[in-house]
């Protein structure tokens, strides 16, 4: 099993804040969010959906899952768009201390060890 990680970043490090201008995007007086809307063109558009859709399992920190969860897992296009069936179909881990009880169907919230259950999962194929 290989483990994958999509992150996007500027070129000078910033992380925060990439899709739409949201209330996290300001927190702490971040001023830049929404940086990267408009910016996928066709051959990174397909080369971010196809690599959802060869994944066999996502694993999210707690605000990314919330964030997913509340589109791709609710809102009706998206569930349709290949990202969303991917998202939808495959399990879901969600590190965090404080998730107790995860709405996204098909979803595990790893709380202890995670470096532990990660290895776990992996030498198991995430079944």
């Amino acid at each position: 099993m290989k483990l994958t990680t999509m992150t996007q970043v500027t070129v000078d490090g910033v992380m925060q804040g990439n899709g739409g201008v949201t209330d996290e995007d300001r927190k702490t007086g971040f001023e830049r969010g929404g940086w990267a809307l408009g910016a996928g063109d066709e051959e990174t558009m397909s080369f971010i959906t196809q690599t959802y859709q060869r994944a066999d399992a996502f694993l999210f920190g707690r605000r990314t899952y919330e964030l997913f969860a509340s589109s791709w897992g609710t809102i009706e296009a998206m569930r349709a768009h290949p990202i969303g069936v991917a998202l939808n179909e495959a399990p879901k881990y969600v590190a965090s201390t404080t998730l107790t009880a995860p709405h996204w169907q098909d979803t595990t919230v790893l709380s202890g060890d995670l470096a532990a259950a990660i290895t776990t999962r992996r030498s198991a194929g995430f079944e």
